[in-house]
């Protein structure tokens, strides 16, 4: 197996300036959708009096940006975000819509990017956790998600998602992008830290809770 890369890339200049007008579209698209959720989801996700990590799964990171436009004002969100070319790529995009990247993933500089998610959450901020990311398999909870939040006792918002209309990428999670003026049928669940204490077994209720809010 060849050594892994040491090196966490990262994006300057005028490539980062081209991805301004994307953001700029892509905060025009999201103003044009609808999202239908209950009352108890809305207070779910208003509630800002402490840190909370958000949980959704990675084909439905579209809705993220907007979610938290518009229902978690003032407060400042955090993802982890792949030390690779292209999640160099991805965090400049973010940033551009407001949200920090801590750089790292599951099998490269998983520790210290696990040390910048707790610092993150410590310090305020929430957080934002796609558990079958950056590579798969679609819709299988890793377990290792939930080390930050078990190490600050942060509780868990769970993140699910129906579209009234969408296109779907070839990606490896059949990534969705919603059409424009569509409607999103936006579900949350509140998961406390005390139900976080065995991991594994906690991985798979919250696989199986994550989708059920999310149906194909």
């Amino acid at each position: 197996m060849p050594p892994l890369d040491p090196t966490v890339y990262q994006i300057s200049g005028w490539r980062r300036a081209v991805l301004w007008p994307l953001a700029a579209i892509t905060k025009l698209w999201g103003s044009t959708l609808r999202f239908e959720l209950t009352p108890e989801s809305r207070a779910l996700l208003e509630k800002n009096d402490e840190p909370i990590a958000f949980v959704l799964w990675h084909n439905r990171l579209f809705l993220a940006a907007e979610v938290y436009r518009r229902y978690r004002h003032g407060r400042r969100l955090s993802a982890l975000i792949s030390a690779s070319k292209d999640g160099a790529w991805l965090a400049a995009f973010f940033s551009h819509l407001g949200m920090n990247a801590v750089r790292g993933s599951s099998s490269r500089f998983g520790r210290e990017a696990a040390g910048g998610m707790i610092d993150a959450l410590r310090a305020g901020a929430d957080a934002g956790i796609t558990p079958d990311g950056p590579r798969g398999p679609c819709y299988r909870f890793k377990a290792g998600a939930l080390v930050m939040t078990q190490a600050t006792g942060t509780t868990l918002l769970l993140l699910g998602c129906g579209f009234s209309s969408a296109w779907r990428l070839s990606s490896w999670d059949r990534f969705y992008l919603p059409r424009p003026f569509s409607t999103l049928r936006v579900q949350c669940e509140l998961v406390p830290p005390a139900q976080l204490a065995d991991r594994e077994n906690t991985a798979r209720y919250l696989e199986a809770r994550l989708i059920e809010l999310s149906p194909d």
